[in-house]
Parts: structure tokens; sequence; C-alpha cells
């Protein structure tokens, strides 16, 4: 009787452990694909939190205020609002005897205005560009984020509206989030872009939610699992499915696939199997010294001289 007893006290102990488990997944899943219109409620770095804030962060999530265009071109440009899933703002910015058009689509927590950098290089190399905001960042609607999941269909919008002016020569370039959006968009809608230049894309969302905690030092299981199936169930998606590995073996253009090596959320791995995975003339360039961040910064020589090559020279192995 009294093993019985003990073994209810345990299975309500472990189920009790259970659902706390789950309430907290369930807190910073939404937080983490939902961002806040409302700027004050930014959540501090820990070393400014209180102690009670700190408990508070850990069991409701972290707070991201939705990502404003901060900057704008120094070039003409055309505001072009388009109908997705979600309506979105993009920026045209348009050459005199344009090599072809060149659309750019950010990473998570970025929006149109962190592309302007690149945006200008694509520019001196002779193409027009189209910087777009994804859904829930910038001019776009909503404040919700799929991590490259609903996105991919932005990016067919996106597309589709520059294929549909007779533009011929359309290229897609992505960091982060947005090279897994461009991943997933050639291979749910077979667009059929001149090439992709991709930076740093995750292999799946399971080892992308799996780095982010390894970078704060805490366990992976089980609370990555978990935090994947429930942002997936609040977004309306499968969340184990998304996996651009499996993508990579339906994307036959060339391909450019850039990666820093000092890369804390990708890792070294994941971008093999994407590269091994990949059909179609390719090639990696891996940026030395350089972590999951804008590769213009300490790398633009380098990296302006790979975007030329593959661009304007069409060198892939």
């Amino acid at each position: 009787m009294k093993i019985f007893k003990n073994r209810k006290i345990y299975s309500t102990i472990l189920a009790t452990i259970f659902i706390l488990i789950n309430i907290v997944a369930f807190f910073h899943a939404y937080k983490f694909t939902h961002f806040t219109e409302n700027e004050s409620v930014k959540t501090n770095s820990p070393e400014k939190l209180s102690s009670f804030e700190k408990v508070k962060t850990l069991f409701l999530g972290v707070n991201n205020p939705k990502p404003k265009n901060t900057k704008f071109p120094t070039q003409k440009y055309q505001t072009v609002k388009l109908k997705s899933n979600k309506e979105i703002e993009c920026w045209l910015i348009k050459t005199e005897k344009s090599k072809g058009t060149i659309i750019l689509f950010h990473g998570y927590g970025g929006d149109k205005s962190s592309m302007i950098d690149k945006s200008d290089e694509f520019i001196k190399l002779g193409f027009n560009t189209m910087l777009v905001d994804f859904m829930g960042s910038g001019n776009s609607e909503g404040n919700q984020t799929t991590i490259g999941y609903k996105e991919a269909e932005e990016v067919k919008t996106v597309y589709d509206y520059l294929f549909q002016t007779r533009e011929k020569n359309i290229y897609l370039f992505g960091t982060s989030m947005g090279a897994v959006a461009i991943m997933k968009c050639i291979n749910d809608y077979k667009i059929k872009p001149k090439g992709i230049i991709i930076e740093c894309p995750f292999g799946s969302m399971y080892t992308t939610v799996c780095a982010r905690f390894k970078k704060m030092n805490a366990p992976t299981f089980p609370m990555a699992g978990i935090l994947v199936f429930w942002g997936g169930i609040q977004n309306g998606f499968w969340g184990f499915s998304h996996n651009p590995t499996e993508y990579a073996k339906n994307i036959s253009c060339p391909t450019l696939l850039l990666y820093g090596e000092k890369d804390k959320s990708v890792s070294l791995k994941e971008i093999h199997e994407i590269y091994t995975n990949l059909k179609g003339q390719k090639k990696l360039n891996i940026h030395k010294n350089t972590g999951h961040e804008n590769y213009l910064t300490k790398n633009k020589v380098e990296w302006n001289k790979n975007v030329s090559d593959f661009l304007i020279n069409k060198k892939t192995i």
C-alpha cells in the first residue's frame, strides 16, 4: 500500500513538472515568434534584470519589439506594397542599363533597412535591387514571424511580381532566416531564379533552437523539442518538418553559399550537409574569424569578390 502511495506521489510530481515545462515552453515559443509593438516593454539584458524580472523572463519569455526601418536608401526608390499571406512592403531601386534584379531578404529580428549596405554593393555591380520586409517586420503587416516557414510564400509573391514585369534575370539574396525562406520557396513553389546567394541558413528548426539553448549554456533536452512543437502549433505548421537541409535537395539553380567559421547559431556540419544536397552549380565560401553577423563588416573585400564572381563572372564549382 505504501509503495502504491509513493508511486502516486512520484507520478503526480512528474506530471506537474511536465505540465510546468510545457507552460514555460508555450510562452517562450509565442514570444519568439511574435514581436511586440510596444518598444518600452523590451526585455533588458540579463545583467540589468532584477531577481523578480529574471524569474518572470524565465517563465514568460523575452519581449522582442517589432523591427523598424531605421534608415532609407540614398538612391531614388519606389515603395511597393504586395498582398501575400500578409501585406508586405518593399523598396525597389532601379539602375540604368540593369543586368537584372536582386531581391534581398533579411534575417530574424531584421528588416529591409538592414539590407541597404548589401543593396548598395549589388547596385555598384549594375543590378536593380528590391528590399523586402517580411511579415511582422518593418512596415509589413502583423507582428508574427515563422522563421522562414510562411515567409517562403512572401518570397514567391515578390518573385512573381518582378516576373510579371518581364524581368528575365531575377536573383535572390537572403541571410539566415531570409536564406531559409528562399530555400523553402524553391522547394515548395518551384520558382526558377537565375541564381541564389544564401548566407548562414540553419539545417533545421530543431537544430537552430538547440543552438540558442547552447549559447545560453542551457541543456537542449527536453526543452528545445517542446519549444519547436509549441512554436509550430501556435503558428499553424509542424516545426520538425522545417528542414532546409531537405529543401536543398530540390534546388538546382546556381547557388553561392556563404558562412562564418565562428558562427554559434549555425554549425559547419549543417552548412556542409546543405551544400552536399544542393543539386546545381554551387560554391561555398567560409569567412574566417566571423560569426553569425553581417559579413560586410569584417569581410567586405572578400564578400564583394565572391558575389562579383558569382553574378558577373559566373564562377561556381
